[in-house]
């Protein structure tokens, strides 16, 4: 019975690593891709205003 246990939480572990990974690499993708928009707006500025 502990051993059945052990094996479902280990899996859960596991999953809950392999998804906070993904959800860190989302977000500093995001955060790039942010940042790479917003220094092109800068850029960009003196073109936009009359």
């Amino acid at each position: 019975m502990n051993e059945k246990t052990y094996k479902v939480m280990a899996g859960a572990g596991a999953g809950n690593i392999a998804l906070g990974i993904i959800v860190l690499a989302t977000g500093v993708v995001a955060g790039v891709i942010l940042i790479i928009n917003g220094a092109r707006l800068l850029k960009g500025k003196s073109e936009l205003l009359f």
